[in-house]
């Protein structure tokens, strides 16, 4: 009976964070809609509907303005529909009869407010978790070393420890090992602990953060190998401490919130661009269903896992949706830029017709990569 109570408390709690990760999507897809919707308000547009979800309306109310907000039954997505996007109209104030300068703002504007939550997000992730730079927790009195527990560590071999720049202290240690030479390998002494004999180097200058001082100190390396299932050695390395996101002050984090949430969105283009390449294949992207598993599967972990992926989402759906493909944001600039240059449209329905098609190719494709993932 006990069994079977733990087993629906699993489940339960396993949905609440389901429900979590589709909460955190539409918010991320709502705040999207609200940028074009805001730059549109601005600038004068006639607005038919801003829209929360897709499908059935499940609630609906006309302002004063004669606009129409509503949330519908699948909260997978939303829109703003202003009066004359994809046909004509002949109230000055649709879509395709204002200047195409305008046009481009509020076409813009989703983006825009994307990248302005993913450093919001990212503020708030610095201030309250920390995120790339780590603070030392414990220290094993086993392993002799001059790190003291609370000490920030700021740099590892002169670079410091940044997430933006690829350079997280992981990342640094191992590269510390890797650029040893021959006679470097061989300066270490022996220590056994817990029947684990390790090669101990004295050679890692770190630099840290104690009591608000800047102090560089010379760290003990410990390194053992081991067989792995290849037949081939797995190295390890150790310090002999154990380390917790620095929660940075308020200041520090209103500093690099925004190269924070650039970085993120710098590691969407390297993805993109690995995904060209053929680097990283279709296992390693996803559709909504994907996405809202992973951010279930992650924050279930850990709630902090929750608020990495806020400015990562953010700063995804904003790198997504500038680019110049069919019915994306990026492309109906395309054509407003071409149309500012050209002194005239091209033909509507043409554009029509090729944003339409854009659109059955990226659903179709988002479903075959979530139905992907559940097979493999």
């Amino acid at each position: 009976m006990l069994g079977l109570i733990a087993s629906f408390a699993s489940v339960m709690m396993t949905i609440g964070y389901i429900v979590l990760a589709v909460v955190v999507l539409l918010l991320m897809i709502t705040i999207h809609e609200l940028g074009h919707y805001s730059f549109g308000k601005w600038l004068g547009f006639k607005i038919d509907e801003f829209s929360i979800g897709f499908g059935k309306a499940l609630f609906k109310k006309t302002l004063k303005s004669g606009e129409v907000f509503s949330i519908r039954l699948i909260p997978l997505g939303g829109y703003c529909a202003f009066a004359g996007e994809d046909e004509d109209d002949t109230d000055p104030r649709a879509f395709n009869n204002q200047k195409p300068w305008k046009r481009l703002i509020v076409q813009f504007g989703g983006v825009f407010f994307n990248f302005v939550s993913a450093i919001i997000f990212a503020f708030i992730l610095l201030i309250a978790f920390g995120y790339d730079i780590p603070k030392v927790s414990e220290v094993d009195p086993d392993f002799q070393t001059t790190i003291q527990t609370n000490d920030i560590i700021r740099e590892i071999d002169g670079t410091p420890v940044n997430f933006i720049t690829g350079d997280t202290a992981n990342d640094l240690l191992n590269n510390h090992y890797l650029s040893m030479t021959e006679e470097e390998r061989e300066n270490y002494t022996s220590v056994t602990i817990d029947d684990i004999t390790y090669r101990c180097y004295n050679n890692l200058e770190m630099t840290v953060e104690r009591d608000g001082e800047l102090q560089e100190i010379m760290v003990n390396m410990y390194v053992y190998t081991e067989p792995n299932a290849d037949g081939g050695e797995l190295t390890r390395l150790y310090v002999g401490l154990a380390t917790v996101p620095y929660q940075h002050t308020f200041v520090e984090a209103l500093a690099r919130c925004v190269p924070l949430a650039a970085g993120f969105a710098w590691q969407v283009l390297v993805f993109l661009w690995e995904l060209i390449t053929g680097a990283v294949g279709i296992a390693d992207i996803g559709g909504p269903f994907t996405t809202i598993s992973t951010i279930a599967e992650y924050s279930q972990q850990n709630i902090a896992n929750l608020f990495v992926f806020l400015p990562f989402i953010a700063a995804n759906l904003a790198i997504f949706n500038i680019l110049p493909i069919p019915a994306l944001d990026g492309a109906r600039m395309v054509f407003t830029t071409i149309e500012w240059i050209r002194g005239k449209p091209i033909n509507r329905k043409v554009e029509g017709y090729i944003h339409m098609v854009g659109l059955f190719i990226l659903l179709a494709l988002v479903l075959f990569v979530d139905i992907y993932h559940l097979f493999i």
